[in-house]
């Protein structure tokens, strides 16, 4: 059966779209773009050593809703699909020409120059060079983020599901115990014992279970994995 790959812009958007109203986000973003103007540097400087400003001196008539995001809503899509949320400093591909171009067209209609670009992407991005789903944004304030250009491939549409375990400490409990449990299973009856009763199946699961968390547990510590929760915007490689 043919699964269409997972658009993480539509994600984002939908889950955007179900936590906030037009009308409360425009009104935070006009009072951030009021009272915090910036002065801005190049836009190469910035997308190569810039250091994280937290908002831009956009003009509020021009701005697209549909582009807009809140931090706890790029959050959630992180989380999810365990990806991260760095600067732009930290990212190892090569933006495209289409990237700079919306970032001068952008600069150019709000007469301003922007800085503290951030890419959402799956955390390989921000060391090799690969062609998942990055998208690239500039922070308007108050929490809020412009989707300036999104390039490569959609995700793979079961991303979500293979990384489910990942996401934080009572998923991956559910899946070790999961595996014990089948693996259970498959022990043959009367293995230990002539007498198939519960007590021996519960103390077979119960050494399938230690064995299986042993081996996620030095997966995790041998290789520095954690959860999408704690790494979502860090910038450490085995955060």
């Amino acid at each position: 059966m043919f699964l269409p790959k997972t658009d993480i812009e539509n994600r984002l958007r939908s889950y955007r779209n179900r936590t906030v109203s037009e009308e409360v986000m425009m009104e935070e973003i006009q009072d951030a773009l009021t009272h915090e103007p910036r002065e801005l540097n190049r836009i190469k400087q910035e997308i190569h050593g810039g250091r994280g400003d937290d908002s831009n001196s956009f003009d509020i008539d021009l701005l697209e809703v549909d582009r807009i995001y809140h931090l706890d809503q790029i959050q959630k899509i992180c989380i999810d699909f365990r990806l991260r949320f760095l600067d732009t400093r930290f990212f190892k591909g090569t933006l495209p020409s289409d990237a700079l171009l919306e970032i001068e067209n952008l600069q150019n209609a709000h007469a301003t120059r922007l800085s503290g670009f951030k890419i959402m992407a799956p955390s390989k991005l921000f060391k090799l060079e690969d062609k998942d789903d990055p998208l690239l944004f500039a922070p308007i304030g108050n929490g809020y983020y412009y989707l300036i250009h999104k390039w490569g491939n959609d995700l793979h549409p079961l991303r979500r599901i293979l990384v489910w375990p990942f996401k934080n400490l009572v998923n991956l409990t559910l899946l070790v115990i999961l595996i014990s449990y089948l693996a259970t299973l498959l022990v043959p009856d009367g293995i230990f014992s002539r007498s198939n009763s519960s007590a021996e199946f519960w103390m077979i699961f119960f050494f399938m279970f230690k064995s299986v968390g042993a081996v996620v547990i030095f997966y995790g510590f041998a290789l520095g994995k954690n959860f999408n929760t704690a790494i979502w915007n860090s910038k450490y490689y085995n955060a």
